[in-house]
């Protein structure tokens, strides 16, 4: 089992930057995907910037260029660092994991989201 805690949302006026953070409470090595996600209101959910296997990253079409997810294994922390902000980049944004079981299976985890806010 994995904690995630999110830290860093806000406000921000369009153009600025913010930087979230997520804090796992497991080893994120061993986790087969780590990243965020984010939710508009009367959005469905949708993957923003994700770690798989370790080293691969890839990111929604919408923020490519924008935002920048960056781990640090030793402290277990997942960033992302967003940059050029949009108002349409507001929403509540979920540090996401899945963490790999002996079984086999794979169980996915959540945090309990930060706000984060683009508007002049």
């Amino acid at each position: 089992q994995v904690q995630l805690v999110e830290s860093g949302g806000g406000l921000v006026q369009p153009g600025g930057s913010l930087r979230l953070s997520c804090a796992a409470s497991a080893s994120i090595f061993s986790l087969d995907a780590i990243g965020w996600y984010r939710q508009a209101p009367g959005r469905q959910r949708e993957r923003v910037a994700l770690f798989t296997g370790g080293v691969s990253t890839n990111y929604a079409d919408s923020v490519k260029g924008r935002f920048t997810i960056s781990r640090d294994n030793a402290k277990n922390t997942v960033d992302l660092q967003m940059n050029s902000l949009k108002p349409e980049d507001t929403a509540v944004y979920y540090c996401y994991a899945v963490m790999p079981h002996p079984s086999g299976l794979r169980y996915p985890y959540w945090g309990q989201g930060t706000q984060v806010t683009v508007s002049s």
